[in-house]
């Protein structure tokens, strides 16, 4: 057996796209998921501090599951202080999105259902439908009329799954036309919102007001918001359902009451802070007007940057590195060949005169 483990990594290895751990890089940041600088905002951090100097408790670990031991008054607080900003009867909150994913899609369909997915839909939700054995199909993404093509031939019940705001293309759905269609079609729609949220308000079923058009929602906290963990927004009646019947709930340690609190005092320093959400807008603008060709909205913090060729991608990368700029570079077969891509993460920390030279950079190789 490990002589065939040791091959597949061979095999990787040989292709240069080994994954390894390891330590993290000091450079400027253009790879992370902290949008707003939460993850390292000082001020913050001080909110932060006093509460756990108030609490020592907060850092105690939760001793079980939520529902043996592991649960708490501050975790139901965050969960409806949570369900009210965004307009929902109910959240329930997991330990990360990953996990909100799984416990979704492989209890709420079953292999009487069907679910269908954006052709670019997370991997969470893949290996959540092999563990319901759903009936799965994919629509081109971000393509309306080839989802309504699939929703016109479903007879019996029907999930439709898709991100608000995509991590690869940093493209936004159609969420409008999409919720309009899963409501023509009797389906259940479900939108992951965790590249949206805290970049656009605190989502953008939110900003549209689509709460009674989407069925279910996530949130994630590990992005914008700098912290961890994830909420699905629903209704009572699903939210039952899934501490009922969803495994990765009922079976899954709760996480310290020092996270529900953190993620709470998260959104009350968002609306302390709209200025953080404004230079992010800023910064994205600036990047735009150096017009790269990208597949992204001009909208969105993430910028593919399309280099068609694993090896000149590398060479990109190395010269960012070298030039201090830290970026995500995602090759074949994690995407398609031909679209190997730079995935640039836009912050409201990077400065104008950052974006412009690594921009400079990317210019020189394209």
């Amino acid at each position: 057996m490990l002589k065939k483990l040791q091959e597949a990594l061979e095999k990787r290895k040989e292709a240069s796209i080994l994954r390894t751990l390891k330590p993290k890089s000091e450079g400027i940041d253009f790879y992370s998921n902290d949008y707003l600088g939460l993850a390292g905002n000082k001020e913050l951090q001080a909110q932060l501090l006093q509460k756990v100097q108030e609490n020592p408790k907060l850092l105690s670990g939760s001793s079980g599951s939520r529902l043996i031991s592991g649960n708490s008054t501050i975790a139901d607080e965050a969960e409806m202080c949570i369900a009210e900003q965004h307009q929902y009867p109910a959240t329930l909150l997991f330990s990360s999105g990953y996990n909100a994913n799984l416990a979704l899609f492989s209890t709420l369909p079953d292999r009487h259902d069907t679910i269908i997915v954006d052709e670019q839909i997370h991997r969470s939700v893949h290996d959540a439908c092999r563990m319901s054995h759903v009936k799965k199909l994919k629509f081109r993404h971000n393509d309306p009329e080839d989802l309504e093509s699939m929703l016109k031939k479903q007879s019996g019940p029907c999930y439709i799954a898709i991100e608000s705001l995509y991590s690869m293309d940093g493209d936004l759905a159609p969420l409008q036309e999409i919720a309009a269609l899963a409501k023509r079609y009797n389906a259940s729609l479900i939108v992951d919102e965790a590249h949206a949220f805290g970049v656009f308000g605190i989502g953008l079923i939110e900003k549209y007001q689509l709460q009674n058009e989407v069925f279910a929602a996530v949130i994630t906290y590990g992005k914008a918001l700098g912290a961890h963990g994830a909420a699905v927004l629903c209704d009572e009646t699903v939210k039952s359902y899934l501490v009922n019947f969803a495994s990765p709930f009922i079976y899954t340690t709760a996480a310290q009451d020092f996270l529900w609190m953190a993620i709470q005092t998260g959104y009350e320093f968002l609306k302390q802070k709209p200025g953080l959400s404004e230079k992010l807008h800023h910064n994205i603008e600036i990047f735009r007007n150096q017009n790269i060709e990208t597949p992204s909205s001009e909208l969105s913090p993430i910028q593919a940057v399309l280099v068609p060729d694993n090896q000149q991608l590398r060479n990109l990368q190395k010269a960012l590195f070298d030039n201090n700029f830290l970026t995500y570079a995602v090759y074949s077969p994690t995407v398609k060949a031909g679209t190997e891509r730079l995935r640039i993460c836009l912050h409201s920390f990077n400065t104008k005169n950052e974006i412009i030279k690594l921009t400079g950079i990317i210019k020189a190789f394209l």
